[in-house]
């Protein structure tokens, strides 16, 4: 489900669907989520649009057996913290993928997949997912 608006959902499009942070464009360091005031440098620093790499790597992972309310069904699943090639760290599902394939250090790529099924304002969630590739 869309929780909070719709028009919320949509305003988040680029981080949700472009895997949209920023970056320092004087030191180039990187953010995902997108920050406000760049932790480092503070309000000195200067935040531009930055697209995060599409490619990573798993750092750690889990198997869901009991998801969340409006996720029953889709257990069981994968969560996994990569890495992705700039550094950036992130939690997201592992979709599509063997299980013997799902493991620390399996390189990863993005993929675009259905994140919940149609809500009361008539919107299905979109977003970001990783498979294991190679």
């Amino acid at each position: 489900m869309v929780h909070g608006s719709l028009p919320l959902h949509w305003r988040k499009y680029p981080e949700r669907y472009r895997l949209e942070g920023n970056a320092n464009i004087e030191t180039g360091q990187e953010f995902f989520p997108a920050r406000v005031v760049d932790p480092t440098a503070g309000r000195k620093g200067k935040l531009a649009p930055k697209e995060m790499p599409r490619e990573g790597k798993i750092l750690s992972w889990t198997q869901v057996f009991v998801g969340p309310a409006g996720f029953e069904n889709e257990t069981p699943y994968y969560l996994a913290i990569i890495e992705l090639s700039n550094g950036v760290r992130l939690l997201t599902q592992i979709v599509d993928s063997e299980v013997e394939k799902v493991k620390t250090g399996a390189k990863v790529r993005k993929v675009f997949r259905k994140i919940s099924d149609t809500n009361a304002e008539g919107a299905i969630a979109y977003g970001y997912k990783f498979k294991v590739v190679g």
